[in-house]
Order: structure tokens, then sequence, then C-alpha cells
């Protein structure tokens, strides 16, 4: 079978992306977007997910960081969205808990083609070094909508914000693997309706 594939390019007056996805992948990801703790997370998400993910992205960060990290999001969604073509045979669903020391996080993903978006999670701190945390939402909100996803993602708990969204990343790659995978036993797509 050929590898599930995409690639998403997006120039504005506030960013230029230039993204590179694939699903089938083996976890490696090249990633520069001028904000290191993203680009962690990126890597995280692609290494556990085991996709590869290469990104070039720059933005106006003078203004701020919502126009790339939103900018990012839309781009991802995109590309998974691509890359899943008609979505014959996946499995559609995928949930994953995942552990980082005293965190614990959860991701659902559900590959519908409506988008939907819950987002529970209260960390401690409101930055990791400039990074405003509160990004990350705006980031998975625009990837569940670039996407046309269902994602829901839930912190149990954590003390450390670092741990909470390393935990999350994890989780969401995890996720996104287990509901993008083939299943052999399905024929055509995993729904009623004949179309996701």
């Amino acid at each position: 079978m050929a590898k599930r594939k995409s690639s998403t390019k997006r120039k504005t007056t506030e960013t230029e992306i230039d993204l590179q996805f694939t699903i089938d992948g083996r976890g490696q990801a090249k990633i520069e977007c001028q904000l290191p703790f993203l680009q962690h997370m990126l890597q995280l998400f692609a290494r556990h997910g085991l996709f590869d993910l290469k990104i070039s992205a720059s933005g106006d960060l003078e203004v701020d960081d919502h126009h790339l990290v939103e900018d990012l999001g839309i781009c991802l969604g995109l590309a998974i969205k691509n890359s899943l073509s008609d979505k014959r045979g996946i499995s559609r669903y995928g949930f994953a808990q995942v552990p980082m020391d005293e965190a614990a996080v959860n991701v659902t993903v559900d590959l519908s083609g409506r988008p939907y978006f819950i987002y529970r999670v209260r960390p401690p701190a409101k930055k990791i070094k400039k990074f405003e945390v509160q990004l990350i939402e705006e980031f998975l909100r625009a990837l569940a909508f670039g996407a046309e996803m269902n994602l829901h993602v839930q912190m149990l708990y954590g003390a450390n914000t670092h741990h909470i969204f390393e935990a999350l990343f994890k989780a969401l790659g995890r996720a996104l693997d287990a509901a993008s995978r083939i299943d052999p036993r399905i024929s055509g797509v995993p729904s009623t309706k004949g179309k996701l």
C-alpha cells in the first residue's frame, strides 16, 4: 500500500508555512518554527504517533505568537485530512491516556468529517519560558477544524505544566495513530452513512 501523506503551504501577511506530513511514517520529525516549546511538542506528537513531519514556518512574532501557532494548527489539520483521502478502511476512533511523571492526560479522536473540540486542561502556570500555554488550546482547535475531526482533550491531573503538555502531545499522537490505522476487517468506511 502506498504511504498516506500530504503537504500544505500557507503564506499570508502574518505567516509563511511549508508542512509535509506522512501518516504511515516512522516518527521522524524535522521542525523549524521559531517557537522552541511548540517545536518540542510537535516532535513528541510525531514520534509517539509514528508520523513523519517536516515543518518550515515563520511568522510575525514581534506582534504575537498567536498567528503562527494558529496557522500551524490549520496547516497540520489540513495535511491530516488530505492524507486520509476518502478514509477507506480506517479505524476512525482513537483514544490514548498518557502519564508523564505526576501528570496524566486523555485524548480522544473521531475522524468523523465533523469538527468538534473539547478542551479541559487547567495548567498551573500561564507560561513556559516566554511561550503562553493558552495558545495550545488555539493550536488544537485549529487542528481539529482543519482535520474535520472530533478532538476531546482532558487533563486528569498534574502539577508541572511542561509534564501536562508533554503528556497531551504524546497522547494526541497515539490517539491519532490509532484512529488513522487501517483495519483489514473494514470494507469501505466505518459509518452506516457510507461516508465520512
